[in-house]
């Protein structure tokens, strides 16, 4: 059967929701995540749908991608079709030709998990390694209690989330409004946002945590700590918190992605229990 490449409309998310949470499994490479498209879902459930592509071969989803940046597009593929020859072919030449509307001219990106066959044919088209990423998980076996006082955000905490996304990343523009967009979406149904109070009541750390279902890995994405009250073991704290939460809700192991030159991040998560993961690599076009 002939593979299609189409952008699914709003109410396809749930059949592209699902198909990621299917393929998550701890013994695979970290690949996209049904919470990277539950994090992405805080520009909107519209914004999202046309961030997405799916392949579908018999009416079957085979890969599914999220244009994260029109410059990037992060994306995986059916387990079982790792190396299938066709699809790899199929995947390569969407991606390296921009009348597809995938990606469009000059230098772009693809983020791919390791070990499958499409990375060896992008390369043989001529992409190149890209900036290199290390992913780590964390077991959840013996979590120590957060020495934060934790609470789980609803509604009447946005504002207090939203704000300390905003003071732990420079270029956040994370807004209650975006909160119960991502709030209203498919994956946050399996998911949880956490804040961190220390002993004075303030908020110091949060963290967005998503299920993929029970025996399956779950992901952090984001956690962040207020610039005005680091090094203090709050980003070990909200990770325990966050580990207790994805334990709660069922999930196997605990999954973060961070970009190798982070070495502050990378150390604060080995910190807390992480272990390093084999590192990645994206694949970049240079024209």
């Amino acid at each position: 059967m002939p593979i299609e490449l189409n952008t699914p409309d709003v109410d396809a998310l749930f059949d592209v929701t699902e198909a990621l949470r299917d393929w998550q499994r701890d013994d695979l490479p970290l690949q996209l995540h049904p919470g990277d498209l539950g994090w992405f879902w805080r520009f909107g459930a519209e914004a999202t749908a046309a961030a997405t592509r799916a392949w579908t071969r018999d009416g079957r989803i085979v890969a599914v991608g999220m244009a994260d940046e029109p410059d990037l597009i992060r994306m995986t593929l059916a387990p079982d079709l790792a190396h299938d020859v066709e699809l790899a072919e199929r995947l390569a030449t969407d991606l390296s030709d921009p009348t597809r509307g995938i990606l469009g001219e000059g230098e772009v990106v693809v983020e791919v998990p390791n070990d499958v066959r499409v990375r060896d044919v992008l390369r043989e088209k001529g992409w190149q390694l890209d900036e290199e990423w290390t992913p780590m998980r964390h077991d959840l076996a013996d979590l120590p209690e957060p020495e934060l006082r934790i609470e789980v955000v609803g509604p009447d905490l946005a504002d207090a989330r939203t704000a300390l996304q905003r003071a732990s990343f420079e270029n956040s523009k994370f807004t209650a409004d975006g909160w119960h967009a991502m709030a209203g979406g498919v994956p946050y149904a399996d998911a949880r946002c956490l804040l961190g109070y220390d002993d004075e009541g303030a908020a110091v750390a949060a963290v967005t945590v998503w299920s993929a279902g029970p025996g399956k890995p779950g992901l952090i994405e984001p956690m962040g700590v207020h610039r005005d009250h680091r090094r203090k073991g709050h980003g070990r704290a909200i990770c325990h918190a966050a580990g207790i939460a994805l334990r709660d809700m069922g999930s196997s192991s605990m999954l973060v992605c961070t970009p190798s030159s982070n070495v502050g991040g990378v150390a604060a998560y080995v910190s807390a229990g992480f272990e390093k993961l084999p590192l990645r690599r994206d694949l970049g076009r240079k024209e």
